[in-house]
């Protein structure tokens, strides 16, 4: 049983440091559109044109923080099932970056290269989530058919 208690503690950490790397990145991010991040309210009218594609890119860490949680403190099957099909929505989204980011110019094949490796860790997460779906589903017909 303790063991159950360190796999969520282990997440949470894991979380915490997943959102402490991702803050720095955030806060680097108006660079790569030409901006300032040493005094962001000298430049309080370029950040407000970024300022959506920062929410969108918090948006996007935000969900796999959560399902990294949801994932080791639930086991219904109706977040199964809802994992599996955000697992679908990231590896499209992932798809459509690694081709959008085949389009600029100069490519930058580093960049490429981990677009390539988190589309497959993507496809990986796909698969072994629609294993833990069908889990639930199997013992339950299992179940039924043993009744």
């Amino acid at each position: 049983m303790s063991y159950h208690y360190q796999q969520k503690i282990t997440s949470l950490w894991n979380v915490f440091l997943l959102g402490t790397l991702f803050h720095t990145q955030l806060g680097l991010m108006p660079l790569f559109h030409g901006l300032s991040i040493a005094n962001p309210n000298l430049h309080a009218n370029e950040f407000k044109d970024v300022s959506s594609i920062l929410w969108l890119m918090l948006l996007f860490f935000v969900i796999p923080i959560l399902a990294i949680i949801g994932t080791n403190f639930t086991n219904s099957q109706a977040y199964k099932t809802a994992h599996f099909y955000l697992t679908i929505l990231y590896s499209i989204l992932n798809s459509l970056h690694l081709i959008l980011d085949l389009g600029v110019k100069p490519i930058i094949w580093s960049q490429i290269t981990l677009m390539l490796i988190l589309l497959l860790v993507g496809l990986l997460l796909n698969f072994v989530s629609y294993q833990w779906m069908g889990e639930g589903t199997h013992k339950k017909q299992f179940h039924v058919q043993r009744d």
